[in-house]
């Protein structure tokens, strides 16, 4: 072979290398896994209040998949950050009990409503002038409050199901140790190869197709606009794109908010009469991407979510052969995995928010609010863990530290400037 050919293939090896290096793929992979296969029953069960045919369900899995799968890589490419996005998990609980008798096509409409608020909230700039005057102790410790419970939940999995979980556990520590790229994603095939050789897989009913989206006519009824529609874009706001934000600000993301929002809104609102019910900004899965084993460098970490936007493209296009695997996984696995894939986020997250001693007891108030996990008026903990800890810091009188550049570890020393939305 002629060297100009070899030259040739190795520019076109190094490109590829460039653009899916193991580790953004990996946790572009776990970000797509673990929010799927956490919450899609509730968002089957959602589907199914408002009386989905079978079509119908697979239509909401398309439009959710592409609706994710667009925001995720077109945000992160356009702002070189990884912005994560996620159906609206909270929303998807809330529709469960609050479609029973509501058809479809009344559903469609309090899901635009919903839609077009998040447009005018991204529009006005009103919801970006709040939270950038969160400190960032508080948003830290939001963030630590959310990932604790996976943390906690990969050793209440342990002592479930031993043999599954704690071989997960050994090879994950072996490989950092040795391997420290390598460590999540030896983590997962050690799960598994363990769960396979159990027989723990429920690989029944497979029909490989692809998903074909099925449009519903949207009806408008004031009772449902008010008693859904209204509902659904608070918790959506309230217990996804608050925490959602503060992900990005607390690994030092400085990426407009304002955007972010209307785009989703406006994405939301286009596949919304397919079974689009909520599009928001993500918290857990976000915090995989913008973690450092998402990458080294925290400049190259939007390749982790534009990978996360890919796997959820192919989610949507084949909806129900995906929607089948992934209830097919053991819960020991997906539990497990999760927890390895966040002890480094919980314990960056937990330092961020104690480092400021001025700051920490007013952290410390909304990292144990949010973990309780409190439910008040129908909103989650992530809302009132944060007022929680502004109300400590009014009362105690803690002075808001200015927000300072991301330790010099986890910026990997860069000196030079970083483009827009990267961390400062």
């Amino acid at each position: 072979m002629h060297s100009p050919q070899l030259t040739r293939l190795a520019r076109l090896s190094g490109h590829i290398r460039s653009a899916a290096p193991a580790d953004a793929v990996t946790a572009g992979f776990l970000a797509v896994l673990i929010g799927i296969t956490s919450s899609v029953a509730i968002v089957v069960t959602a589907a199914q209040a408002a009386g989905a045919t079978s079509a119908q369900l697979t239509s909401w899995m398309f439009a959710l998949g592409i609706g994710m799968g667009v925001t995720c890589a077109g945000l992160s490419l356009r702002y070189r950050a990884p912005v994560v996005t996620a159906w609206s998990t909270p929303g998807a609980a809330l529709l469960a009990t609050g479609l029973h008798g509501v058809s479809m096509a009344q559903a469609v409409g309090a899901f635009l409503l919903s839609a077009v608020l998040v447009i005018v909230s991204g529009a006005t700039g009103w919801f970006e002038r709040v939270m950038d005057r969160i400190p960032v102790p508080l948003a830290s410790a939001l963030l630590a409050g959310v990932l604790v419970q996976f943390g906690t939940g990969l050793f209440t999995k342990m002592q479930q199901d031993f043999a599954v979980v704690f071989p997960m556990f050994a090879v994950y520590l072996a490989c950092k140790r040795w391997l420290p790229r390598y460590a999540v994603i030896g983590a997962l095939a050690a799960g598994v190869a363990v769960s396979t050789a159990r027989g723990e897989w429920r690989l029944q009913g497979l029909h490989v197709a692809l998903a074909e989206p099925v449009f519903v006519r949207p009806e408008f009824s004031w009772q449902v606009l008010i008693g859904v529609g209204l509902p659904l874009y608070v918790v959506t706001m309230a217990s996804q794109n608050l925490p959602g934000v503060a992900v990005l600000r607390g690994a030092g993301y400085r990426t407009p908010v304002s955007p972010l929002l209307t785009w989703t809104g406006i994405v939301n609102a286009v596949l919304a009469p397919f079974g689009c019910f909520g599009l928001n900004l993500a918290a857990i899965t976000a915090a995989i991407c913008t973690g450092p084993d998402a990458h080294r460098d925290p400049r190259r970490r939007y390749l982790a979510s534009v990978w996360a936007g890919l796997f959820y493209v192919t989610v949507g296009l084949f909806g129900g052969v995906v929607g089948w695997l992934l209830t097919a996984m053991p819960t020991a696995l997906v539990m497990g995995i999760a927890g390895l894939g966040l002890l480094g986020t919980i314990g960056s997250s937990l330092t961020a928010a104690l480092a400021d001693e001025r700051m920490r007891e007013p952290a410390v108030v909304t990292f144990l609010a949010t973990a309780s996990g409190i439910t008040l008026a129908g909103i989650g903990s992530t809302f009132w863990g944060l007022l929680a800890g502004v109300l400590a810091v009014f009362v105690l009188g803690g002075r808001r530290r200015g927000r300072t550049a991301a330790p010099e570890e986890e910026r990997g020393g860069a000196k030079e400037p970083l483009p827009e939305g990267a961390p400062r």
